[in-house]
């Protein structure tokens, strides 16, 4: 019997999701569950794939899985569930009408691919730039070299997020996405931009409203070792591992 580690999904979690990955070949591993544990256990852990403990699948057979799940677009669709499940039971519409934007410069390993040199946070890596609900549910990922700013990849990543909840009207963003981008949300898309700034006139750290909805998800982040570097070559496969810390936190609240 396979021993159970604390990121494995419970009965009840699974059911949720099972229906996307139900499969009528039989194999020695159980592909709707066995294999997404192993998946949730390198995102959590930060191990390596032929690191995995040898009562999961063979490593090859689950990077194999992860790889064509990834492609497939399956990671995307689990979250989907997932964080509509989230919303429903906390009350909530499934789709938003309101979203925030956000992204932190994270440090690349040498494992080479996508790398920039973010001046104002001295950081040599990427820019993990997110679209989050008021719940915290991540909505759109991107990927993206650290000397690129932010503002640069918004409207394309919002535009994800807007094909994905027709009540969508509002996003919030912080100073740095202020310019341009107010008047081409409008007329692209017809949502409203609001920048947030705190009312604090203090120097030093304060609370920014809304905003700091979005930092909390970058702080779930950080339970997941995986995402603590950038340690993927591919941003593609960057962007998969942060979905599937999102899609195992939002799988936590049903």
């Amino acid at each position: 019997m396979r021993k159970d580690y604390s990121s494995d999904l419970t009965d009840s979690q699974w059911h949720n999701v099972k229906t996307v990955l139900n499969t009528s070949r039989h194999r020695q591993h159980d592909l709707r569950r066995d294999i997404l544990d192993a998946i949730f256990y390198v995102v959590k852990t930060g191990c390596q794939w032929r690191m995995l403990p040898g009562e999961f699948a063979p490593w090859q057979t689950v990077y194999y899985y992860f790889r064509t799940w990834k492609q497939r677009g399956v990671i995307a669709r689990l979250l989907s569930i997932a964080r509509r499940g989230a919303r429903q039971k906390a009350g909530r519409e499934p789709e938003p009408s309101a979203l925030v934007i956000d992204c932190q410069s994270v440090p690349i390993t040498r494992s080479g691919g996508l790398c920039g040199f973010d001046g104002n946070k001295k950081v040599k890596g990427r820019k993990r730039h997110i679209v989050a609900d008021t719940q915290g549910w991540t909505w759109a990922v991107g990927i993206h070299a650290a000397n690129e700013h932010e503002s640069q990849h918004a409207l394309k990543l919002i535009e994800r997020a807007d094909q994905r909840s027709e009540r969508l009207e509002a996003i919030f963003a912080d100073k740095a996405y202020r310019g341009g981008l107010e008047d081409t949300l409008g007329e692209a898309l017809g949502l409203r931009l609001e920048i947030t700034e705190s009312d604090s006139e203090e120097p030093g750290f304060s609370v920014e409203p809304k905003r700091w909805i979005v930092e909390r998800t970058f702080g779930w982040f950080g339970g997941w070792r995986r995402l603590a570097k950038e340690y993927e070559r591919r941003a593609e496969t960057s962007a998969a591992m942060v979905r599937l810390a999102s899609l195992r936190l939002a799988l936590s609240r049903l």
